[in-house]
């Protein structure tokens, strides 16, 4: 009878552990992730009053993205230092930014910056940001 019990037991929490971790699989499936990591800011100085120039270090992991979205109130120049990001700018087709790759995106740009590659994305970029 105990030999059952413990039967009864064992199997249980196998497969409770087994549902445990299908559910904690699917749940925790997440999308990809794009992480800024801020570098350094300066006060942009009196020509420039209520703003401030900040460097960023922004990593794309694959598959991630940014949605469609305005640099209307914060320029940007960047920097590709690894892997090659893909930029949507509305309106027109993709273009591949490749690692050593400048470019900027100006108060008139709404873009789709994106990770269609299987490494991750890594962006130099310095933007002047309201206080």
């Amino acid at each position: 009878m105990m030999y059952r019990t413990w039967i009864g037991i064992g199997s249980a929490a196998v497969i409770g552990v087994t549902i445990g971790f299908g559910l904690g699989s699917a749940l925790g499936q997440q999308t990809p992730k794009v992480e800024p990591q801020e570098l350094a800011t300066v006060d942009a100085g009196e020509n420039c009053p209520g703003h401030i120039l900040r460097m960023r270090r922004v990593t794309f992991a694959p598959g991630a993205s940014i949605p469609m979205h305005s640099h209307k109130d914060r320029p940007e120049v960047l920097l590709v230092m690894e892997g090659t990001l893909s930029n949507t700018v509305k309106g027109q087709s993709p273009t591949q930014l490749a690692a050593g790759t400048a470019g900027g995106n100006g108060p008139e740009v709404e873009h789709v910056p994106a990770n269609e590659t299987s490494k991750p994305v890594v962006l130099l970029a310095v933007d002047l940001i309201k206080k």
